[in-house]
């Protein structure tokens, strides 16, 4: 993996992560690389917020990766904290590089150290590949999830 650092995102990075969540079959008709104000306000709501974890993977100064670890603390499951891994994205030339396993292998240690008992995440039901790809990493399929657009 040479060089390659994870490190939280900064204002900084949201261009190249914007662009990357955009190069994508799904997120190229909901994401606007042309217009960054919400994302860079969305990114300030998510700095503030201690139970957020945006990060970037970035090799020779170029932001190559990112996801997103929302910590959740709850009631269920004798009062378990989970975690969500969300947003997860890696450069187009950059795939296949061992780089998605390495960042969800980040997430799931962060999650043990935050003290999760759970770690979970959702994909499109569109997205096979992603689904075999958390598969082999040892997430199972365990429920249907739901959206509700507003």
């Amino acid at each position: 993996m040479g060089d390659l650092e994870i490190r939280p995102a900064i204002a900084d990075d949201v261009p190249a992560i914007v662009d990357m969540l955009a190069d994508d079959p799904l997120g190229s008709t909901r994401e606007s690389p042309d217009d960054l104000a919400p994302y860079l306000a969305a990114y300030e709501r998510l700095a503030g917020d201690p139970n957020q974890h945006v990060v970037v993977a970035v090799r020779e100064g170029r932001v190559v990766g990112t996801l997103q670890l929302t910590i959740v603390p709850g009631l269920s499951r004798k009062g378990a904290t989970r975690s969500i891994i969300e947003g997860v994205r890696v450069h187009a030339d950059e795939r296949g590089s061992g780089l998605g396993t390495r960042f969800i292998e980040w997430a799931v240690d962060e999650s043990r150290r935050q003290n999760c008992q759970l770690v979970q995440l959702t994909s499109d039901a569109s997205r096979t590949d992603a689904h075999r790809f958390y598969e082999r990493l040892g997430f199972t399929a365990s429920h249907v999830g739901f959206k509700l657009q507003l």
